[in-house]
């Protein structure tokens, strides 16, 4: 098995998202993470959240998991960010599944994952990658901000070792930078395949622009 793409999920994903985060300034991330975690029909979607952050993502992300019947899961380093996070969730209206602990603790139960979520703003965004513990069928890895990486010479093989597979990787120009990697499936190449790639349609809402992207 490996992750499928789903257009008319993505684009529900996207439209809603659109319309939950109208009062955020995100430059478009959130929409565009929501349409891709729905896109791809993920149901083990992981975030990882710093406290005194926006949640726009987070609620674009619970919006996918809500269209794929999959599960959102936030990951903070400590009670008072968790108190924050679920608050600011509570106000947008939007549940919440929150977990405590370094990387490699609030990694410890989440088995599966095919979307995974990251802050480069985050001193321990590295460690968050590293111990995850993607699907067999393959997963999609975002870091948001990566033109603002607390660390310098980031490479996904690097940060995920030898055991995962990135079949492509792409840095796109959506807010401060998205650096996205597709992990393969255990058996087959999965998803940026020359032969089967598609282009994804996103909308600057700050400037009205289109840009398009090959997903």
């Amino acid at each position: 098995m490996k992750l499928v793409w789903s257009p008319e999920t993505a684009s529900k994903a996207y439209l809603e998202t659109v319309k939950s985060c109208r009062i955020f300034n995100d430059s478009g991330v959130a929409e565009f993470l929501s349409a891709m975690a729905a896109g791809w029909n993920t149901k083990l979607i992981v975030e990882s959240w710093s406290y005194g952050g926006p949640v726009a993502t987070s609620i674009g992300l619970a919006v996918a998991a809500r269209h794929t019947s999959g599960r959102h899961v936030c990951i903070v380093q400590d009670e008072r960010s968790k108190s924050s996070y679920v608050e600011a969730m509570a106000v947008a209206g939007v549940p919440s599944t929150v977990i405590v602990g370094d990387a490699e603790e609030a990694m410890e139960g989440l088995s599966g994952i095919d979307f995974l979520v990251v802050d480069s703003k985050r001193k321990d965004f590295a460690r968050v990658l590293r111990y995850a513990k993607l699907s067999h069928k393959g997963a999609i890895l975002a870091c948001k901000n990566a033109c603002r990486r607390a660390i310098s010479g980031f490479r996904w093989n690097r940060v995920l070792g030898k055991e995962a597979r990135v079949v492509r990787s792409v840095v796109l120009p959506v807010g401060q930078g998205l650096d996205i990697a597709h992990i393969g499936a255990d058996s087959g190449v999965v998803g940026y395949k020359n032969s089967s790639s598609r282009w994804i349609k996103h909308i600057d809402q700050r400037s009205g622009e289109e840009h398009f992207f090959r997903g």
